[in-house]
Parts: C-alpha cells; sequence; structure tokens
C-alpha cells in the first residue's frame, strides 16, 4: 500500500472504529504539566503543556472515521481522582464525548473501594481504573517505585473490589515485569486486564523484540487479559510503521484479533505526528490483514471490553453487572 495514497476505513471494509486510549485536559489539573520540563518516558512535552479540549479530539478523530471512544486517564493528583470523573463526565454530557471512562485511584491505599464507589455514583461511563505499575532500571521511564508493587496486598485488594463493579484493571508494565503481571491477573479470573500499550516494547531491536515477544506468550495464557495497541511511538518518537506491522502481528498471533484493540495515544503522539498520519499508518498495515481482524482491532474489540453500545440516538445505553461482568439492557 503506496504511502501517498489516503486510505479510509471504510476503504478497508470497516464502518465502526473505536479509539481506545486517548486523553483530554485542562493543563491546570495536571501537576506533571506545570512546572519546569522534566524527563519523561515520551521525551521532551513542552508542547502538551496547554490546554487539550475534547473539541479538538473529536474534530481530528472523527475527521478519520472514529465513531467512539475511551478516555484514560491523565495522573490528576490521586486526591482529586473523584474530580477528574465528575469532570470527564460534564464534558461528556455536554459534547457526547467519551464513550466511555477509566479512571484513576491510589490502590494502594485502603480507601480505594470508596473512590471507586464515588467515581460510579458520578458517571455511568465508568469501565475501570489504571495506576500505571511500570518499572524500569532507566528512571526516566520509571512511574512505579518499584518493579514487584504488584505483590502488594492492599493494591491486590483494591483489584478484587472491580469484579463486583464490572469494570477492569488497565495494567502497565515493562516485559521484565511480566511474571508478576500474570500472577496478579491469574488471581483475578473475574476481571479483565487492558495490556497498555502492548506491552511497552522499547525498540524493535532483537534486545527488546525477544523478551517483549516471550512476556506476550505469557500473558496470552491468561483469557481475561486482552493487548491494546496504542502507544507505539513512546520510545522511538515516530511513527514507525514497520514497528505497528511487528507489534500488531505478534499480537493477533498470539492473542487473536478478539483480544487486540487500538489506541490512538492521542495527544501524547501528537509530539511526532498529526492524527491523520497517525492513523494513515495504523490503516496501511492493518490493510494486509483479514477484513475480519481489522473489524476486531479497529472497533469490535473495544465496544465489547468497554461495553459500548452502538445507540442510534447517540446515548449511552443501560448496564447491568451479573457475575463481575458488565453487560448491555
Amino acid at each position: 500500500m503506496s504511502k501517498s495514497e489516503a486510505l479510509s476505513a471504510a476503504a478497508i471494509g470497516v464502518h465502526d472504529v473505536v479509539d481506545a486510549h486517548f486523553h483530554i485536559w485542562r493543563a491546570g489539573e495536571l501537576p506533571w504539566l506545570q512546572g519546569p520540563m522534566v524527563p519523561r518516558i515520551f521525551g521532551p512535552y513542552e508542547p502538551l503543556q496547554r490546554d487539550y479540549p475534547v473539541e479538538e479530539y473529536v474534530g481530528d478523530a472523527t475527521a478519520e472515521g472514529v465513531g467512539a471512544a475511551v478516555y484514560v486517564q491523565t495522573n490528576w493528583a490521586l486526591d482529586r481522582a473523584v474530580d477528574e470523573v465528575r469532570w470527564v463526565q460534564g464534558v461528556a454530557e455536554e459534547h457526547g464525548w467519551p464513550q466511555a471512562v477509566i479512571g484513576c485511584a491510589d490502590l494502594f491505599s485502603p480507601d480505594a473501594r470508596r473512590v471507586f464507589e464515588q467515581q460510579r455514583a458520578l458517571s455511568p461511563l465508568m469501565r475501570g481504573t489504571r495506576l500505571q505499575l511500570h518499572w524500569h532500571e532507566d528512571e526516566r521511564f520509571r512511574f512505579a517505585s518499584a518493579p514487584s508493587r504488584m505483590d502488594d496486598p492492599v493494591l491486590r485488594e483494591s483489584i478484587g473490589a472491580l469484579a463486583e463493579l464490572g469494570w477492569l484493571f488497565e495494567l502497565q508494565v515493562f516485559p521484565g515485569q511480566m511474571a508478576d503481571a500474570v500472577r496478579l491477573v491469574a488471581d483475578f479470573p473475574d476481571t479483565t486486564f487492558v495490556l497498555v500499550h502492548a506491552g511497552m516494547l522499547e525498540s524493535a531491536e532483537p534486545r527488546h523484540v525477544d523478551p517483549w515477544r516471550a512476556s506476550l506468550e505469557l500473558l496470552a495464557r491468561q483469557q481475561n487479559a486482552v493487548v491494546k495497541l496504542s502507544g507505539l511511538g513512546t520510545f522511538v518518537h515516530r511513527v514507525d510503521e514497520e514497528l505497528i506491522r511487528l507489534v500488531t502481528a505478534t499480537a493477533v498471533e498470539l492473542f487473536g484479533s478478539e483480544r487486540c484493540l487500538f489506541g490512538s495515544n492521542f495527544p501524547i503522539e501528537s509530539l511526532w505526528t498529526d492524527f491523520h498520519g497517525l492513523f494513515q499508518a495504523w490503516l496501511r498495515v492493518l490493510a494486509e490483514l483479514p477484513v475480519e481482524v481489522r473489524r476486531d482491532v479497529l472497533g469490535r474489540t473495544a465496544r465489547r471490553v468497554y461495553s459500548i453500545r452502538e445507540s442510534a440516538d447517540g446515548g449511552f445505553g443501560e448496564r447491568t453487572v451479573a457475575g463481575g461482568r458488565a453487560t448491555w439492557e
């Protein structure tokens, strides 16, 4: 497929696109966007130190055929995790986007369950939580305070509360942490775990690919785990079509397309591309795969995992939870 030839999702047989990972923010709410720039996983980020409103995202995304999207928490101060959900719900009520919300809470606090209940009361769009657990020897790539925080009993108690809510956990770890992560996933079989950024592959070099693939092979055995194909520019700081191809082929091979879903990671990826350029690269890669794989990765899997129902009137539908799983009525 020529890079000079613009594609659309419809042109490759996909008529329902869901972006399973995007952010919006008011810069003043985010401590990490305040003050001098410090080394971070995605490199220099001065262009992000501004408001990124939903109108800007929706304009870019709908131009590419995106019809629904999942907001993922943006690291407000942990003691304002409820305020974050309140704000996003207000945005959804005013603009109709997002269609699902992943919040945050301090999962190492006994208070996490109470925070979950407050978030659920505020927003019918709540689908789960993310607290980044990734740790790396390079402190620029590090979020968690130690590599083995997944063994913490308070964290595990907090994650144990998710099933009764019908919520999922967004799991963000490096390949070297996957053995601990697999134990966590296996210990909570009634909770869906979404592997963020496809397991954080640092480059296409064999020294990174080999342990990354081995880590995905371990996780793929857990049927309650799915893979989010997002954030692939995080370490290389560009749209790398060959890297997208490698990650997508590996994830589909190991998990099946029904357990793979696309996420733009905007506006983080805007540090090195625009939405059109990113999505075109994904369309070119997916066009090489069977049409049913394309439909899973670009929409069907996300609608199922995040309980996003297609609705003729644009509404959000009604959701019930039974046996730890959310279903539509």
